[in-house]
């Protein structure tokens, strides 16, 4: 049986990290500030991969993101997936040859399927992550693309659907009204719809202490919980988050995170 994962999401926007809520952003500091006053070579320790999203909304370069992964990969050594403003398969070469190991996919899956397959025959499901964005309301769960600004035609369980046949790696799906709050993950969703498909999903949006990481875990088909809220999870709260998941028992890898 494959461990579990637990991944830390980094949200990159113009030179610089952020917080989100509600995909509302705001800026923290770059990657020297994140390290000098988050300890993030320590906190990696803590983690089974990092997530790094371009959410830049004015200017997605994707050569200035390519150098903040080449940087990032020279200190943390953990597999990384990078994505936002892939267009074409030169560049999510680019990000390959900067050191990301799997690419992550938002709006082109749904404007440019066939730029999805050719990804996919090029370098592997495996190496492939969708990004779904979405909303609940009321009892509709309404998808959206362009950063979370543009809702598309296909609800939640037709875009899964959707995704499974272009047969991409793993799903990040990630709830827009759960986003940065640290309440906790959109449970009633997820146990709507995780069994309905085959592929693996990576759950983010809402987790703020270790409780929630296990109850996402606990879905068979939940491959990995995320997180990208840094100010619940600074000093040594993802350590003793990994600490505790591992002493209750979920399959995910147990090494010494008291470095």
């Amino acid at each position: 049986m494959l461990r579990k994962r637990i991944i830390f999401t980094l949200i990159y926007s113009d030179g610089f990290f952020n917080q989100s809520r509600n995909f509302r952003l705001q800026k923290v500091g770059n990657l020297n500030w994140l390290e000098k006053n988050y300890k993030f070579q320590n906190i990696a320790f803590s983690l089974d991969e990092l997530v790094v999203l371009n959410a830049s909304r004015n200017n997605k370069s994707i050569t200035d993101f390519a150098k903040t992964i080449e940087n990032l990969v020279n200190d943390v050594f953990i597999p990384l997936a990078a994505g936002g403003g892939i267009r074409s398969i030169e560049d999510a070469e680019l990000l390959f040859n900067s050191g990301a190991d799997k690419i992550v996919l938002n709006t082109v899956l749904h404007t440019n399927p066939e730029l999805v397959r050719a990804l996919i025959k090029r370098y592997g499901s495996q190496s492939i992550v969708a990004s779904i964005d979405y909303k609940r309301i009321d009892n509709n769960f309404e998808v959206y693309i362009n950063d979370g600004t543009t809702k598309i035609d296909l609800d939640l369980e037709d875009y899964l659907h959707y995704l499974e046949k272009l047969e991409v790696g793993e799903i990040y799906l990630n709830s827009i009204e759960k986003d940065g709050t640290g309440f906790g993950y959109d449970f009633d969703t997820i146990e709507k719809f995780e069994s309905k498909i085959k592929i693996p999903l990576i759950i983010a949006g809402g987790a703020g202490n270790e409780s929630h990481f296990m109850d996402g875990l606990k879905y068979k088909n939940v491959s990995a919980v995320a997180t990208a809220n840094l100010f619940n999870f600074i000093g040594d709260g993802l350590p003793k988050a990994r600490k505790k998941i591992i002493e209750l028992g979920e399959n995910i890898a147990n090494w010494n995170v008291d470095n």
